[in-house]
This record gives structure tokens, sequence and C-alpha cells, in this order.
């Protein structure tokens, strides 16, 4: 099964499409079919963390 495409958004306001390129685009320079700006796809993906930190690394600390 290949990989899903990535999808990123045109970063033109009057544009604003979304695209989708192949994972062998990240990293590179790709261009908006609809308006030819160049878009930079990011060369890895984003990691979502999240605001909660694990459970294990808080120590507890005494009221003082």
């Amino acid at each position: 099964m290949s990989e899903s495409p990535i999808r990123i958004r045109c970063p033109n306001l009057t544009c604003r499409k979304v695209l989708a390129v192949p994972q062998v685009a990240r990293g590179k320079t790709v261009r908006c079919r609809t308006c030819s700006t160049s878009i930079r796809v990011p060369s890895k993906p984003e990691s979502k963390k999240t605001g909660s930190p694990d459970p294990e690394s808080v120590e507890s600390k005494p009221n003082q």
C-alpha cells in the first residue's frame, strides 16, 4: 500500500488551495498549479504535543 499524500495549503491569500503532494516531495519546493506560488514542503511530519506532561516524569513536590 502506498503512503498517503501530504496535504498542504497554498500560502497565497488570494488562492488558499489545498495541494496533495507525494511523500517524496518532503523538503523540496513545489509550485501551486492555480497561482504559481512556490511552496516549501515540510521535511518531516509535525509532532503534535499535548499540553500535559508525562505523569511518570513529574516529581511530586511537597507544599511549602
